[in-house]
């Protein structure tokens, strides 16, 4: 399959070249030139197939005319090797918990994948790959764990200062070998245009070879649709199922969305944010306005210019009846947040995390006016925000050994200015 540029302005280009690059030439980011529409034996047997038989399958829908079948299988279930339950939370309400993998964040699935991916694409091959990775929390956790120690793959993690959790910090900051972290004087919006310029340098990419692992790579971005199909097989009514996503950068609604049209009968779509209300707002308004990003507790959220609108925005034509047509936006105050993660806590004993309470409430406000049943998606475990957590609920919060470890480490970033030629050369210091 060929992948071509929301900018069309470059040419199409096979899932190697997508996936090695990261960001076309154009500035554009990558799409399948068709998504593949899945029989309707699949559907027919979902609910009695496993997470990895599951994603085995959309895997080789979207990949299978570029990866042999027995490849792809070992990809996809070495990425897959833990569970993702679907846990009911309240009345017609359920979590997709996808925080059980190795760092405890739903990013471990498309970063796991797209480590193996590149890491079978590039093997043999003598080259030297340098991913690089804007985060806003969990994303930088989960790729420099997923690329740790990888063979030939070096890994440059930016980062707004001071606001990502600690936790979250530690989990990238402390692991060293070939992940080095850039601790950014800035927002989350500063370190994502640092990684876009640096793949338009003609100096860093003369002299490096660059890609991106951030949702903007279709190796992050395509297997975050397996948990779709997952979720709704585990549904008990799947009639009128209705899926609320946390959104800051929109690569995992995008994912969702990408499900729906490969066949996916989910009946809506929630983009629920915090108060950077970009998408939410022009479905209301058919305005789309960028802004500086806002920080909140739900730091994950905290992006202004969403990256993967432009995706989602082509599959619907540029339309905007289009996409309100499947998806409804909604937006939450940091006090809002809080008194969802309380209220859910003592009226059902569920502990969400501050970007789960958002995807909560938008999945209990839409259902409240409409009919249906639906799951959001649990993003990360709560004790990855114990500050915020414990406040709200009063309570300690258990931190699970595989967050401990993390913390016994020792942090080593290096502090750059938001400015790209301090990037550039830093980089350049480590041909």
């Amino acid at each position: 399959m060929l992948y071509f540029s929301t900018n069309h302005a470059a040419p199409a280009v096979t899932l190697k070249e997508a996936v090695t690059r990261g960001l076309a030439p154009d500035k554009g980011l990558y799409m399948p030139e068709h998504l593949p529409q899945l029989p309707h034996t699949f559907f027919r047997n979902l609910s009695s197939m496993s997470l990895q038989e599951i994603s085995l399958e959309v895997a080789t829908a979207l990949f299978g005319e570029d990866i042999p079948a027995n490849d792809l299988r070992e990809l996809v279930y070495d990425t897959l090797s833990f569970e993702i339950p679907l846990v009911p939370v309240a009345g017609n309400i359920s979590a997709l918990e996808l925080f059980h993998g190795p760092t405890m964040a739903f990013k471990d699935v498309g970063a796991r994948f797209m480590a193996r991916l590149l890491g079978y694409f590039t093997r043999n091959s003598g080259l030297e790959i340098n991913v690089l990775v804007a985060t806003s929390g969990d994303t930088g956790s989960a790729v420099a764990n997923g690329f740790f120690k990888v063979p030939g793959i070096r890994v440059f993690v930016l980062y707004p200062k001071g606001l990502v959790s600690s936790i979250q910090e530690m989990q990238f900051t402390t692991l060293g070998e070939n992940i080095t972290a850039i601790e950014v004087e800035g927002t989350f919006d500063d370190c994502q245009a640092l990684v876009k310029s640096a793949f338009l340098d003609p100096t860093l990419t003369s002299a490096l070879t660059l890609t991106s692992a951030n949702s903007i790579n279709q190796a992050r971005l395509l297997p975050q649709s397996f948990y779709y199909f997952h979720g709704f097989a585990r549904m008990k009514d799947t009639r009128e199922v209705v899926c609320s996503v946390p959104s800051g950068n929109f690569g995992n609604l995008c994912a969702g969305l990408i499900a729906k049209k490969m066949g996916l009968p989910i009946h809506r779509f929630l983009a629920a944010t915090n108060v950077n209300d970009i998408v939410p707002a022009y479905l209301k308004t058919g305005n789309y306005e960028p802004r500086p990003s806002v920080a909140t507790i739900a730091n994950a959220m905290d992006v202004g210019d969403p990256s993967n609108f432009a995706r989602i925005s082509q599959m619907y034509g540029n339309a905007l009846e289009a996409l309100q047509q499947d998806i409804t936006g909604y937006s939450y105050t940091d006090q809002m947040v809080r008194s969802t993660i309380l209220e859910v806590y003592r009226q059902h004993g569920y502990l969400l995390d501050p970007h789960g309470a958002i995807g909560f409430r938008a999945l209990r406000d839409y259902l409240a006016i409409h009919s249906g049943a639906g799951f959001f998606i649990e993003t990360a475990h709560p004790a990855k925000f114990t500050e915020v957590v414990q406040d709200v609920i009063g309570e300690p919060v258990a931190l699970p050994d595989t967050l401990a470890r993390f913390c016994q480490g020792r942090k080593s970033a290096e502090l750059l200015p938001a400015r790209f030629e301090a990037f550039r050369d830093f980089l350049m210091s480590k041909v």
